[in-house]
């Protein structure tokens, strides 16, 4: 048996997971369950950091009805310190894809953000590189070069982050036998 535990948040419980011979076993907020491989339809794995963690990935589980499980590689730990769980989150993201494989599964497996959020994203980004674009010429054209400097520096820190977000969410299908490496730690 496979088992994963995370705190999403600093009040309440943990949340169980657990791989068992039956299907994906879940225990939290005074509730549990079991779904059988057979009953879960879908799979969105994603890069989600937050400013505390920048390695946090997040796992969408969905089952017939519609109900949807997620499970993130990070656990609270204190008001100030989230502490990533990378081996034990990868085992389990793993060891659920292989479950579902050798059940003979036909769940729906993509990777990133879904299609109309990224787009979204990239719009707002060219917006946003545009009135950067503008901006530097600006300081150029009246010889602002402390001001042209920085925004050069914020734009590189800015592709960096958000570049790498971009790149780890990019929407895409997988397979069972080919889990996207940079959507888990």
């Amino acid at each position: 048996m496979i088992r994963y535990a995370y705190k999403a948040s600093l009040i309440g419980a943990a949340q169980q997971f657990e791989l068992t011979e039956e299907g994906l076993s879940w225990r939290f907020e005074g509730r549990t369950g079991l779904w059988p491989y057979a009953d879960i339809t879908a799979i969105r794995l994603s890069y989600r950091p937050v400013s505390m963690q920048a390695k946090r990935f997040r796992a969408d589980v969905t089952n017939r009805d519609g109900r949807r499980l997620s499970i993130i590689s990070t656990s609270w730990q204190t008001a100030a310190l989230m502490a990533p769980q990378s081996e034990a989150y990868r085992a389990f993201v793993v060891g659920l894809h292989a479950r579902l494989a050798a059940s003979g599964s036909t769940a729906r497996l993509t990777a990133g953000l879904g299609r109309f959020a990224y787009g979204a994203a990239l719009a707002a980004i060219a917006l946003f590189a545009l009135a950067m674009v503008g901006l530097l010429l600006r300081a150029l054209l009246i010889g602002e070069w402390p001001g042209a400097l920085f925004l050069v520096g914020f734009a590189a820190m800015f592709a960096w982050y958000v570049g790498g977000f971009l790149t780890r969410n990019l929407p895409r299908s997988y397979t069972f036998a080919d889990i996207p490496p940079a959507l888990l730690p």
